[in-house]
């Protein structure tokens, strides 16, 4: 048997992480601006992770969800004070889809609509509705197309009031920094508005915080740089730093019932101990104010190299989640910067780099990549 072919992959075999730093097979040590796709928060191989995710799975890896797990509810109490969000319930499963899937399916079943209102370019999942409310027609199999999404221009609060005031919509679903759309930001105006929208119009507003929270903007969830306060919140990605895990924060306006939401490997007893151990780590270091000042540190020194480097036309971002917009495809010079300088970086559309490193990033770190990526540019 053999893979199934899906992904197109850099000939480079990783095989061991610390920190910010990956090396391959051959030795060769690379910089990490990419953190597996925004999922190493606190950064590889972390020797507080290893030590909690090993003492836990000498204990116990896993039992079913028909026992009471404390560790469940020791993370749902942590969670809720390092976020701000101590009133809300906690619902745990395995993946960013699953997270969405399962916040779209609960809006549906408190209000019994079945419209959904999603931004152009925006990325939510590959699973049923979750890869519906993705406006990327290339993902989106025949069977998933039932015509439940609309999409609509990021910040037109008029397009998305006149779709809200038919009455009809089950929940708005957004991110506040859209990540694989190329680090596009919402507008201040724009999500206040739409929150008064949506309560006006009994329409529930889910936050997909994937990608753009768990400490990455600078603050735990980046809609707390836009002064809101969902309904629905959903993590996954660097919740546990590598270990498959999601969840959905939900408000306390929400009743629970039996049989409505469920999951087998959610919530287990190893991946409650990663996701603990980050919140040690994170606490521990000062994860989210290290993201906010290197971030802004990274993004001052993208910005001077922008005025003497033609092809960066644009800096955008918040936090370390940054896009650096280039008049030219972004391949080559993604490719330069792997084999050449030795650095990883993540990429959106054709012609953006984006940059997800783990939230201990540095500043030296920082200086560190401007000079390869001026090396290649």
């Amino acid at each position: 048997m053999k893979l199934f072919d899906v992904y197109p992959l850099f000939d480079v075999n990783i095989v061991k992480g610390e920190g910010c730093r990956v090396w391959d097979d051959k030795g060769t040590e690379y910089l990490d601006l990419y953190g597996g796709h925004a999922v190493i928060s606190i950064g590889h191989c972390h020797p507080h992770y290893i030590e909690k995710v090993g003492q836990q799975l000498g204990r116990l890896g896993f039992y079913s969800n028909s026992v009471i797990n404390t560790l469940q509810a020791e993370l749902a109490e942590r969670l809720g004070k390092i976020s701000g969000y101590d009133d809300y319930q906690l619902f745990l499963i395995n993946s960013g889809a699953e997270a969405n899937e399962n916040a779209l399916k609960l809006a549906s079943f408190t209000n019994g609509r079945t419209r959904i209102l999603s931004a152009e370019k925006a990325f939510h999942g590959r699973t049923s509705l979750a890869v519906e409310a993705t406006a990327n027609p290339n993902i989106i199999a025949p069977v998933n197309a039932n015509g439940h999404v609309t999409y609509l221009p990021l910040n037109d609060l008029d397009a998305w009031r006149a779709e809200l005031a038919k009455g009809d919509v089950c929940a708005c679903i957004i991110e506040c920094i859209q990540g694989v759309g190329g680090i596009r930001m919402i507008e201040k105006e724009f999500a206040q508005g739409l929150a008064e929208a949506c309560r006006e119009h009994g329409t529930v507003l889910i936050a997909d915080e994937i990608q753009c929270g768990y400490g990455r903007s600078g603050r735990f969830f980046a809609h707390q740089w836009l002064d809101i306060r969902p309904d629905i919140i959903t993590v996954a990605k660097g919740i546990a730093n590598g270990f498959p895990m999601g969840a959905v924060l939900i408000s306390p306006e929400f009743t629970p019932k039996y049989g409505q939401l469920g999951t087998t490997f959610g919530g287990n007893h190893l991946a409650c101990a990663a996701a603990l151990a980050v919140i040690d780590v994170m606490e521990s270091e000062n994860l989210v104010d290290n993201a906010r000042t290197t971030g802004d540190y990274l993004i001052a020194k993208l910005k001077e190299l922008q005025q003497r480097e033609k092809h960066i036309t644009e800096v955008r971002g918040r936090g370390l989640m940054i896009g650096i917009e280039l008049d030219t495809p972004h391949k080559p010079i993604r490719e330069a910067l792997l084999h050449e300088q030795h650095v990883f970086t993540g990429c959106a559309g054709t012609s953006t780099l984006r940059l997800l490193p783990p939230l201990c990033f540095t500043q030296e770190m920082a200086d560190e990549f401007i000079t390869r990526l001026e090396n290649v540019l």
